[in-house]
């Protein structure tokens, strides 16, 4: 793809929405199903409802796959993982990377250290987390990267690059 990437309007949301439905309708279908089963079974009080409680936790850890998301908006990028939120000021990001084989993309920040940003991730979606990948390098570049700092997404479909500026 040699076109320069599309800028999105902000703010917007980048999110593994396949990947997340799947989580969620296999957590609320695993949920009805063991609820459905325990009802059924002649159990005791408390053995029902440990059967309800660990569908519950099987519901509840799905539900925590299924948080990561990426927003971005005019003053800053929001990175939401598994279990941490974390609001960057635009300027603080230096360079977006997903390369081959990565689960996700990494930011790279200002202090030195990466940060994964685990809303993009290329799982039963490949296209559409490349899509994403080059949306988030160009808001960077845009709104907060020093001239010729190095950001690794790639630009081919293939996303066979990965560690150069991509441009």
């Amino acid at each position: 793809m040699t076109d320069s990437p599309r800028v999105p309007a902000l703010p917007v949301t980048f999110r593994p929405t396949r990947t997340r439905a799947v989580l969620l309708s296999a957590g609320l279908a695993a949920f009805v199903v063991i609820t459905a089963i325990s009802l059924m079974l002649q159990l005791g009080g408390g053995e029902r409802a440990s059967f309800i409680c660990t569908a519950a936790l099987f519901l509840g850890v799905l539900v925590l796959l299924s948080r990561p998301r990426v927003t971005a908006d005019e003053d800053a990028v929001t990175v939401v993982n598994l279990t941490t939120k974390r609001r960057l000021a635009w300027a603080q990001v230096l360079a977006v990377h997903l390369r081959p084989g990565d689960p996700w993309v990494s930011l790279d920040l200002a202090d030195g250290t990466s940060l994964p940003a685990m809303g993009i991730q290329p799982g039963i979606a490949k296209q559409q987390a490349l899509a994403d990948a080059r949306a988030l390098r160009a808001l960077v570049d845009l709104k907060g990267v020093p001239d010729g700092a190095p950001n690794g997404v790639p630009d081919d479909a293939a996303g066979e690059t990965g560690s150069g500026t991509g441009k």
